[in-house]
């Protein structure tokens, strides 16, 4: 239409259009919004540590608000004040005393003080390594002339070049504290005066890591024998390919390994012929094949998976009902032992109800199906932690095992071989198991290069 049809047109013929024009552009809107949305109902919601597995490290940080970035650093108001104990037996004590009068200039040598003030200073000595030399004679009997060759005790082997003690700092700083072989060789030259190739630290790390592969075996068959067993995996790097580093904790033992692969066969290899009575690992489906009476999905890994619908579906009920069962179950089973067992029989017993009818409810929305259907399938997988004392909710013991592997893996960024992944998974269990025992992580590596060569042995 041209503005000169426009100007033939009667004032009601005009109206008439108008009208007409305003009802369509309304209508156009309305089809617009229905398809935003449509398109927004499908999008997926950003992820994040809290709705998906996602490390807290990749979350996006908020800016603080400016008054709390100015506020004053310190504890909070009405912080209890800590001060650090004094030693019942110090090392060493320091009399301190004027020498003379600052009035008159007298000696105060003779004068008798009054303790006034006592301050305990913390220091380190002077690190510095010692050498040891041992000398081996051969000695020939008097009587018949045969030969006796001394023999050294032990931590001063003749074939020994470096001490226990020392050795157990190398793998500590390298399996522990996550250094590289050069930042290794600074430490030890900066700290204690050690001059050492990067050859003779790549040699300590061997003999400790074969020495922790013989471990390996009994506390492999420590947590065949457990009643409860938590697993976990998590993705490692070796050879400049992708391989997996699995852990299998009880209450007595953790044993890692790491594989080219990620499937049941893993599980099947370490397990054997054994079968545990409960197996807590999340929902994946190498994890759900392990040998066991019965699993423990981890309720942890539930919540997030639960959040991800939430944050797509605000309004909808069945995620945030199924979430507040789940924390509901966490809570009870901590507070197990604060509770009557009638009490807590019933409260178990109203879980398992509402858990019932939430997994048979009508859903809507495709994620929320997807795992209902996962709860349908594994309900007895649900609450075997109410049922069993011994059986955690969530699978934290295992990725607390498996943390420091992954800041390892952060900062030294793969293995070179297969070897140093076998062995660094060996060294990792017999730290870990020792651990359990309550035994320090030095003390554990320590044990595996032997009885340290300082202090001297009697009589040398």
């Amino acid at each position: 239409m041209t503005q000169k049809d426009l100007a033939q047109m009667s004032h009601d013929e005009l109206i008439e259009l108008i009208l007409v024009q305003i009802e369509q552009l309304e209508q156009l809107k309305a089809d617009n919004e229905a398809l935003r949305l449509k398109l927004e109902k499908g999008k997926k919601p950003p992820t994040n540590s809290s709705n998906s597995s996602r490390p807290p490290s990749r979350d996006q940080k908020r800016s603080l608000p400016s008054d709390r970035r100015k506020r004053r650093h310190g504890p909070p108001a009405g912080h209890p004040r800590h001060e650090r104990k004094f030693v019942a037996n110090p090392d060493y004590i320091v009399e301190v005393k004027a020498e003379t009068c600052s009035h008159c200039h007298a000696g105060l040598h003779s004068a008798e003080g009054v303790l006034r003030d006592v301050n305990q200073i913390t220091e380190l000595p002077p690190a510095k390594a010692e050498v040891i030399e041992v000398r081996q004679y051969e000695v020939s009997c008097l009587e018949c002339g045969g030969t006796q060759v001394g023999e050294p005790p032990a931590g001063l082997e003749m074939e020994r070049v470096f001490g226990a003690r020392l050795e157990a700092t190398v793998v500590d700083y390298r399996q522990e504290q996550h250094m590289s072989y050069q930042r290794t060789q600074a430490a030890l030259r900066n700290l204690h005066g050690v001059e050492i190739s990067q050859g003779g630290i790549d040699k300590i790390m061997q003999r400790a890591g074969n020495k922790a592969l013989q471990e390996v075996e009994l506390i492999q068959a420590s947590v065949r024998q457990s009643a409860v067993i938590h697993s976990d995996e998590t993705g490692s790097r070796v050879d400049g390919q992708n391989w997996w580093e699995w852990v299998f904790c009880s209450l007595s033992a953790v044993l890692h390994v790491i594989r080219f692969n990620r499937s049941s066969d893993v599980i099947r290899d370490v397990m054997g012929d054994a079968q545990a009575e409960v197996w807590v690992s999340d929902a994946w489906n190498g994890q759900l094949k392990a040998p066991a009476q019965q699993h423990q999905l981890c309720l942890a890994h539930q919540l997030r998976n639960l959040q991800a619908i939430v944050d797509a579906y605000p309004t909808s009920f069945w995620p945030q009902a199924m979430q507040s069962l789940l924390r509901y179950t966490i809570y009870l089973h901590h507070q197990r032992d604060q509770m009557q067992p009638d009490q807590f029989q019933t409260q178990v017993a109203r879980v398992e109800r509402l858990c019932d009818w939430l997994i048979r409810r009508q859903l809507t929305q495709p994620q929320a199906r997807r795992l209902q259907r996962r709860y349908q399938k594994h309900r007895d997988s649900l609450f075997a932690c109410l049922h069993r004392s011994d059986v955690s909710p969530t699978n934290n013991v295992s990725e607390r095992a498996l943390r420091p592997s992954v800041i390892h893996r952060k900062v030294i960024g793969c293995f070179r071989s297969g070897w140093g992944a076998q062995a660094y998974a060996a060294l990792a269990s017999v730290i870990d198991t020792a651990e359990l025992s309550g035994v320090h992580a030095f003390d554990a590596i320590q044990s595996l290069s032997g009885l340290p060569s300082l202090p001297l042995p009697s009589g040398s």
